[in-house]
């Protein structure tokens, strides 16, 4: 459960305020061991953005894209 709300902490971050590639990807890597069933991941993801309006996908995904040690922040157009 804290691997998940650490997660949780982590994409609210990369929308707020940016958060770092490398920290995000390792609360990624926790969040994967503690759940590691794709369908419940993305189940978890699902209510997570019905609640906050954050995605961990989205923030996983631009992660990928980012260089090493690179600040990630997501720009929500719904908000």
């Amino acid at each position: 459960m804290v691997t998940v709300i650490d997660l949780y902490n982590a994409v609210e971050k990369a929308y707020e305020s940016g958060i770092k590639r490398d920290e995000f990807l390792q609360k990624y890597r926790s969040f994967q061991q503690v759940v590691p069933m794709k369908m419940e991941q993305k189940r978890l993801d699902k209510e997570f953005e019905l609640q906050s309006g954050y995605s961990i996908y989205q923030v996983f995904k631009k992660c990928q894209q980012a260089k090493n040690s690179q600040k990630v922040r997501i720009q929500n157009e719904s908000r």
